[in-house]
């Protein structure tokens, strides 16, 4: 049923009249009670319970939010930009890997010698770096986070208050604004023209209005007008909880980088268990005695494991977005990183990213007899939620005549006017030209002079009939209003930048065609200009008219969703930048999302990456930070396959040949510390500004493979050579270790080219480091890395350069060679 409540009072009473949080006055008035029970969804979400009368207008008092705080009923979520401490430390150290080193770590310090438990001082020193990088990311990307949070209106206490969203509490009155994403489950109490998209929920494109007593479900975003909600399911909860918690989790998800990581190390998992029973059994055969057996067992499967690869990229990647964060980037989710090294093309709206989102209003051109400049007043005075359009003309007619509005019609992306209708006064209209004057010679004539110079122009008609939803008929024109927005000074060198890395550029934007393509050719984008009529509805020629086309004008919003799914569905992997409500289907939809700082709060909730400051000038540096970390951990990456595949194929070897193992546990330390671990991580955070491609598990397979056989072809010969001289165990051993560290070395070099003077003087201290763990008699001792004669040792040298050469071809043979000439020439860009 249906009650009514008065709410109008004396001001004699001295008693307060409901505030309207909307439009900031009070009112004498009344408001409707709906006591009908909201529909529930097909996910059967818990009912809302309706709130008192009182409460609908002036909100919830102190004391009851108090009360439903302490029952717990306040809109918290799970959801989170970074991990927790508990989580980052448990995910450094309670890892597979490190389970199984510390096993191992534990069955040499009970056999001994205490050298050759030195690897577990690597697993603890990895698992720190690992934990106090993520740490300082997490302080940084919070600290931002708090920054960029998107506000919340609520009326509590008959006043309207600013909370963040994780303070809303059941029954708390939440007022919605163009541009707001729903925080919560409720009941529509108040509509003003509300519409609402919910396509992010359900995939319905099509705006849906809502009246008092409409429900309104949490993740939907405000495309029109203004109302007020009562909060009714919230936290845990609400609706859109359920479907976005994983998509707004910190992790990895649809990342390329993190799954052939993952399936790498599932190979290696399996791989490990056989292949250390074969190693089990013919140690305890070879070996003088139980314990060393047991350290060669324990040498062969610690070279198997990858231990700093999973860290590493843990590393790259928090450093990486503890780098943007400096840059004012906020990153929401951590495959974002990912996905700007592999961008090609960017999508980008005209305004408040090319231009600086500052309008005014540089002339009104009047078509009519007609006043226009009170009715101009009267209209951009009334909004209630003015856009920035209607802000300008307010600035320009700052004197209402106070006209009564009796109906009005709010702006959406997609309808591109908005109308008022006043008493005695007529229906004025203000929109798109287009839209409201379509085949007018003299409009169509002034519209197409301004665009030509990048000026925005937009109708202002009459009519004396009466506003429905619909467009009036028998529309007047009555003046032109020209806006004007000036162009970024920094847009040019960031066009600059995209062109010369080979990225694409794409303006769609809701403006006249012509005028977008003027703005766009003031940053330096030049190319066809289309409007969106003429967009095709087939993916296939919508993308061949992606590809031709620079400029899309008078583009609705699911137009921009359809051109980015058009071009990725062409194999191009694209970012988009938007800050408006009308950019949230296209954000969402692209590969990368960037929103502006000072862009809608519904834009801001859906895109991986937030410029915080609204810094158009900040794309290529995280466009070159995202490079930078993908392209250096494919690089190291490359270092520990060919590792683990050395140790693979040694531990086999020998196992079908029955020797005791060439290596001891402190051995593989040695060669892992000199030729992987620590010139890893610097090479893990140099420059670079190729732009990543697919294919991550491939190229890393074709690199590791044959470069691990022949290292371990290299170290198995150097070991049957020394036993035939008949030297001792140790000697070959450290002959062994020689081997391994010299061909790793040339591995290191390979990988590291271009050589920068930065990897020169990298491979030039490990190269000093091995040489003094071969020669200073005290750390010579602590490795047992006395060498044998020296016809050994110059055979092994024979060995290393014989395998360099062959494999210097078997890399050509295999292209990645001819890679490397224009990865040189892109890094002597970059370094000029």
């Amino acid at each position: 049923m249906v009650g009514r409540c008065t709410a109008e009072r004396t001001e004699g009473s001295g008693a307060k009249r409901p505030f309207d949080p909307v439009d900031g006055k009070r009112h004498r008035g009344s408001c409707q009670d709906e006591d009908q029970a909201l529909p529930k969804q097909t996910t059967e979400p818990a009912p809302i319970q309706q709130a008192s009368t009182e409460s609908r207008l002036t909100g919830l008092s102190s004391a009851e939010v108090a009360e439903r705080r302490r029952r717990g009923e306040v809109n918290t979520t799970t959801l989170s930009v970074s991990r927790t401490v508990e989580e980052i430390v448990r995910a450094n150290v309670l890892t597979r890997f490190n389970l199984l080193v510390g096993s191992l770590v534990v069955v040499v310090l009970v056999i001994g010698p205490i050298q050759d438990a030195v690897f577990g001082l690597v697993m603890v020193i990895n698992s720190a770096v690992g934990i106090i990088q993520e740490l300082r990311a997490k302080h940084a990307l919070d600290e931002l986070a708090l920054l960029s949070a998107t506000q919340v209106s609520v009326v509590r206490d008959g006043s309207p208050q600013e909370i963040e969203p994780c303070d809303v509490v059941i029954d708390d009155v939440v007022v919605l604004r163009r541009g707001d994403q729903v925080p919560v489950d409720g009941e529509v109490i108040r509509s003003d023209g509300l519409e609402l998209d919910e396509s992010l929920l359900t995939g319905e494109s099509e705006p849906r209005a809502k009246t008092a007593g409409d429900e309104c479900l949490s993740g939907s975003v405000v495309l029109a007008g203004t109302g007020m909600v009562r909060a009714g399911r919230v936290g845990e909860e609400a609706y859109a909880a359920t479907i976005t918690r994983e998509a707004r989790a910190f992790d990895l998800v649809g990342s390329e980088l993190q799954a052939g990581t993952d399936l790498i190390l599932r190979w290696v998992g399996l791989a490990i268990v056989p292949t250390a029973v074969i190693l089990v059994w013919s140690q305890l055969g070879a070996a003088e005695s139980l314990a060393d057996a047991a350290r060669g067992a324990v040498a062969g499967t610690i070279g198997m494991v990858p231990q700093g690869l999973v860290l590493l990229i843990s590393v790259a990647l928090a450093v990486g977005v503890a780098r943007l964060a400096r840059m004012r980037v906020l990153t929401q989710e951590l495959a974002a990183v990912e996905g700007l090294a592999r961008v090609d093309v960017v999508c980008l709206d005209k305004t408040g990213t090319i231009t600086e989102g500052r309008l005014t209003v540089t002339d009104v051109i009047a078509l009519t007899a007609r006043d226009v400049g009170p009715a101009l007043a009267a209209v951009a005075s009334g909004e209630r939620d003015p856009n920035a359009t209607m802000r300008s003309l307010a600035v320009a007619y700052p004197d209402p005549p106070g006209w009564k509005r009796v109906a009005s019609v709010p702006f959406r992306s997609d309808r591109r006017w908005s109308a008022a209708e006043f008493s005695g006064e007529g229906t004025w209209v203000l929109g798109a030209p287009e839209e409201l004057a379509a085949g007018e010679p003299e409009v169509e004539s002034l519209v197409e002079r301004y665009a030509r110079v990048g000026r925005r122009a937009l109708l202002l008609t009459f009519t004396e009939a009466h506003l429905d939803t619909a467009l009036p008929d028998r529309l007047e024109p009555a003046a032109l209003v020209v806006i004007g927005d000036g162009v970024r000074e920094d847009a040019s060198d960031t066009v600059a930048y995209f062109t010369e890395q080979g990225v694409a550029l794409k303006v769609i934007s809701g403006d006249h065609p012509t005028t977008v393509a003027a703005v766009a050719s003031q940053a330096g984008i030049e190319g066809r200009a289309v409007f969106g009529d003429e967009l095709p509805d087939d993916l296939d020629e919508l993308g061949d008219m992606a590809e031709d086309a620079v400029v899309f004008g008078r583009v609705a919003p699911e137009q921009k969703r359809a051109i980015i799914r058009a071009l990725q569905h062409r194999g191009h992997v694209v970012a988009m930048i938007g800050d408006g409500v009308n950019d949230v289907l296209a954000l969402k939809a692209a590969d990368v999302g960037v929103a502006m700082g000072s862009g809608s709060g519904a834009a801001r909730t859906v895109a991986p990456l937030i410029l915080v400051d609204g810094r158009f000038a900040a794309m290529p540096h995280i466009v070159a930070e995202g490079r930078r970390v993908i392209g250096n951990i494919e690089r190291v990456a490359s270092l520990y396959v060919t590792k683990t595949v050395y140790a693979f194929l040694l531990a086999w070897a020998v196992g079908i040949a029955g020797w005791a193992f060439p290596l001891l546990p402190r051995h593989y330390t040695v060669i892992g510390v000199a030729t992987i671990g620590v010139p890893s991580f610097w090479l893990a955070l140099e420059p670079t500004s190729r732009r990543a491609a697919s294919g991550f598990v491939i190229r890393v397979l074709r690199f590791g493979l044959p470069v691990g056989a022949l290292t371990a072809l290299a170290g198995f010969l150097v070991f049957w050579i020394a036993r035939a001289e008949d030297v001792t165990l140790d000697e070959a051993r450290a002959v062994t270790t020689l081997t391994l560290v010299a061909v790793g070395l040339g591995v290191l070099v390979t990988v590291a080219r271009p050589l920068t003077p930065l990897r020169k003087l990298i491979v030039v201290i490990m190269v000093l480091g091995a040489a003094t763990a071969f020669t200073v008699p005290g750390l010579r001792d602590f490795y047992a890395l006395t060498l044998p004669r020296p016809v050994v040792v110059l055979a092994a040298c024979g060995i290393v350069a014989l395998t360099g050469a062959v494999m210097y071809a078997a890399l050509r043979a295999s292209g990645w060679w001819r890679e490397l000439p224009s990865a040189i020439r892109e890094l002597e860009k970059l370094a000029h």
